[in-house]
């Protein structure tokens, strides 16, 4: 089974709609009376087509329902299961007492639980998973003694668990996760030793781990994440030897982990980041034949890696990043060929890299900064061509040469040495890795010519900066020395010097911005991944469930069906996904998979994850992800309500919408949106295509700015050479003539947007005009403003905000440069005048 690391977390509109008691006992009404009754109260539900009674002469009134689409009877004719998962429904049902099975997942059931649930004595299943309800869980749930299987999970179902759940010693599975849950859980919710599957994760429950837990051997699978729990390590956890997956990340869980982890045969995840576990990494975990993944980062963790690291053969992610773990790296480790994560980071390791790492072929990415590895960086690392996301060495006291084998990294994205003691050139051979976006040589000891082509030639993140004594073509180098011969001897030299320096641009690794997504082929991996690193208001971004996110993204669009197709562009298209729960996204497929690869388009899709990741404003579309694998690259976006604005200045009935206080709203948001872009990122983003068709509408009618495709970050006091990139119409004119972009170019773009949004079209021709206008009042508005809108003249305020913006937009226009404003001065106008 693949694993896919896509961030979410899950916050569910509430309709109006009424949760109906269950389980009521309906006086004088037969089954088949109590279930008409019900239908007919309900909004036309096409799943309840055969819910009618034939007549008499045709059927036995007692053998009605036994016919109906989701129901099941027994012998005797009484309704046994009402089976209504995923059909839609929208409202809830009130029913019948002699009920066995009941499920109404993925529906869009609202309100609370009745307190009646407690009649329905007979349930063995309550599943209502996936649905709106809100309120608590009613303590008559304890009355429920024949309940195995019960699912609340992915509600908004707040309060404290009711400890009588505890009571119920046939349960097999609970599932409580996505909630609001708060208090304690029921210290005895395995008190009949049966209990296979228990989640209760991102919730806000405190107090300790229950104690049934401990000695719970028929435990699979346990999920406790993200929550407030106590507890310790080595105390409250026993022996399970039917466990598979274990994750109590995020939690304060305190002591040392206990060797009887080694006692778990079946383990294939053990996952406890985020805690404050101490002590060493008993030897008996990585006995584990079945291990797959272990996560025990941010903890306290001390010692030294076990040399019986050898022996988990199977791991496929290793991750003790942010611990106190010292020694050295144990050569065994090359025994690990399945590994395709390992993150060491952030510790205190020492003495040199083992060169046996090598052998992992499999890895994806590898993350060994920040502790005190010396020495050479070994070429046998050389080795892991299947690199593609991230090799992270800095922070070390690395020495030596770079070794030329980095060049065979072909998919790489980043690659950041810096902060070590490297000497000599740098290999010519790196300029080949076209697929790398970030290279980050700075604080070494690195001298001779930068290689010309490839990162070194691009707008991509680059850091050559407190070197030795580097040269070459980059802006902020000295030239290197130029000898030019024939026939061997010489002909001339020229010798430039300038001297300059180069303003060192972090790029902080896409791992570490929190939305960081790894999609790699589906059928390579088992277990379900979990990464990130903490957690936000409508989204987990540390130790999310990524698999199923993007499981849930295929399934909701259908692989992508242009059914659910909401846009399309140069690099790709724009689906439209609704989550069962409501929550909606827009998902950005970009055109560069392998059998249709265009570098272009992957160029694209990596500045746009680099410049997303770097912007958290309110006027900015919010990036919630990003999956980049052979068979899909795609982006995870807030979906906005309202469509672009284009759209809506096309449409006569839209255009209505957007009175002239939101058209300055509209142009008062992208205004402070590009300067904070351009002003407080550091560096700055451009970005190099303002357009109506990529300024987004929320519900309110709120402006985004959207596509960060042909985003670029600028250097200060710089341009950027480049090939064109934008929409002709909206672009500055120097464009035409040159290759150097600069923030100006967004400033003209904002104007040519700004006339649009007051005249509900493009200004056309009409902008080489409005570059000779001196005296904006003068200008004839019948020309300028949108007829479909009656003229403001009758509301002062409102008429000078639009006078202002004409005046703005205006001076936006000027075809030198440097006579634009800056967006800072446009954003501060429009605070000062139009509040």
């Amino acid at each position: 089974m693949a694993q896919h690391n896509i961030f979410i977390f899950f916050l569910f509109p509430l309709p109006c709609l009424v949760f109906l008691p269950l389980c009521s006992i309906t006086s004088g009404l037969t089954e088949t009376e109590a279930l008409l009754k019900w239908k007919r109260s309900l909004p036309n539900q096409k799943f309840l087509d055969s819910w009618v009674s034939p007549p008499l002469a045709n059927s036995s009134r007692a053998q009605i329902p036994c016919s109906w689409r989701g129901i099941s009877c027994d012998s005797s004719g009484s309704v046994i299961e009402l089976n209504l998962n995923n059909t839609g429904l929208q409202e809830s049902i009130g029913v019948l007492s002699k009920l066995q099975f009941l499920s109404l997942d993925k529906n869009n059931f609202s309100g609370s639980i009745p307190q009646s649930l407690g009649n329905c004595t007979h349930l063995s299943v309550l599943s209502v998973a996936l649905n709106n309800l809100s309120g608590i869980i009613p303590p008559g749930i304890g009355r429920l003694t024949n309940l195995t299987d019960v699912r609340f999970h992915r509600n908004n179902l707040h309060g404290d668990l009711p400890q009588e759940l505890g009571n119920v010693s046939s349960l097999i599975v609970v599932h409580l996760s996505y909630n609001n849950f708060s208090g304690h859980l029921p210290p005895q919710v395995c008190k009949g030793g049966k209990l296979v599957n228990f989640t209760a994760a991102y919730n806000s429950l405190s107090g300790p781990i229950p104690i049934s837990l401990r000695n719970c051997s028929s435990l699979y699978r346990v999920q406790i994440q993200h929550n407030k729990l106590t507890g310790y390590a080595d105390q409250d956890f026993g022996v399970y030897p039917n466990l598979t997956y274990i994750d109590i990340s995020l939690n304060r869980v305190q002591g040392e982990l206990s060797a009887n982890w080694g006692a778990c045969k079946s383990l294939e995840a053990l996952i406890m980041a985020g805690n404050s576990i101490k002590g060493n990494i008993p030897g008996e975990v990585f006995q584990l034949k079945q291990l797959q993944k272990l996560d025990l980062s941010s903890n306290q963790i001390s010692g030294e890696i076990p040399t019986e690291i050898r022996n988990a053969s199977m791991l496929y992610l290793l991750n003790l990043n942010r611990n106190n773990i010292s020694g050295m790296m144990p050569a065994s480790i090359g025994s690990l060929s399945n590994l395709e994560s390992l993150d060491l980071s952030m510790n205190r390791l020492s003495g040199p890299i083992a060169y046996q790492l090598g052998n992992c072929y499999r890895l994806l990415n590898l993350n060994l900064s920040h502790n005190d590895f010396n020495g050479r960086i070994p070429n046998q690392i050389g080795n892991l061509y299947s690199l593609e996301d991230f090799l992270d060495l800095s922070f070390n006291s690395l020495s030596g040469e770079i070794p030329i084998d980095l060049s065979k990294f072909n998919n790489l994205i980043s690659l950041n040495l810096s902060h070590n003691n490297l000497s000599g050139s740098i290999p010519d051979s790196l300029r080949t890795m076209l697929s790398l976006s970030s290279i980050i040589l700075s604080y070494n000891d690195l001298e001779g010519p930068v290689p010309n082509g490839g990162i070194f030639n691009s707008s991509y993140q680059l850091d050559l900066s407190n070197n030795k004594d580097l040269c070459g073509r980059i802006q902020g180098l000295r030239p290197c020395n130029i000898s030019v011969s024939h026939g061997g001897s010489s002909k001339g030299k020229v010798v430039i010097s300038i001297v300059a320096s180069l303003a060192g641009v972090l790029l902080v690794s896409l791992v570490l911005v929190g939305i960081f997504v790894i999609c790699s082929e589906r059928n390579s991996r088992i277990l379900e991944q979990n990464s990130g690193i903490k957690k936000e208001s409508t989204f987990s971004i540390l130790h999310f469930d990524g698999k199923n996110l993007y499981d849930d993204i295929i399934e909701a669009t259908e692989n992508f069906d242009d059914k659910y197709c909401i846009g399309e562009g140069a690099s790709g298209k724009v689906y439209k996904m609704v989550m069962q729960g409501g929550e909606k996204f827009a998902i950005k497929k970009f055109r560069c998979e392998e059998y249709e690869l265009d570098l272009e388009i992957l160029k694209a899709f990596k500045s746009e994850i680099e410049a997303m990741t770097e912007i958290r404003h309110r006027n900015i579309v919010k990036l919630h992800g990003f999956c980049s694998q052979r068979s899909h690259t795609f982006a995870v976006y807030e979906y906005m309500e309202g469509g672009t604005l284009a759209d809506f200045l096309k449409s006569d009935t839209k255009a209505l919408k957007l009175d002239w206080l939101k058209r300055v709203d509209i142009v008062k948001g992208v205004a402070q949106a590009l300067s904070y872009m351009h002003h407080d990122c550091d560096p700055p983003i451009i970005h190099r295509d303002i357009s109506s068709k990529n300024i987004l509408l929320s519900a309110n009618l709120e402006a985004h700015i959207s596509d960060f495709g042909t985003a670029r970050f600028l250097k200060l006091n710089s341009s950027i050479w480049t090939a064109f990139a934008g929409t002709r119409g909206y672009a500055a004119p120097e464009l035409a003539y040159t290759m150097a972009v600069s923030e100006k170019c967004d400033v003209f773009s904002f104007g040519v947007l700004a006339f649009e949004i007051l005249m509900g079209k493009h200004p056309g021709d009409l902008i080489s005009h409005l570059q000779s206008f001196d005296d904006v009042p003068n200008m004839n508005f019948k020309e300028i403003l949108d007829p479909r809108l009656s003229p403001p003249k009758e509301q002062q305020k409102l008429m000078k905000e639009v006078v202002l913006i004409a005046s703005i937009a205006i001076s936006c226009l000027q075809t030198n440069p440097s006579s634009r404003p800056t967006m800072r001065s446009i954003a501060d106008q429009m605070i000062s005048s139009l509040c």
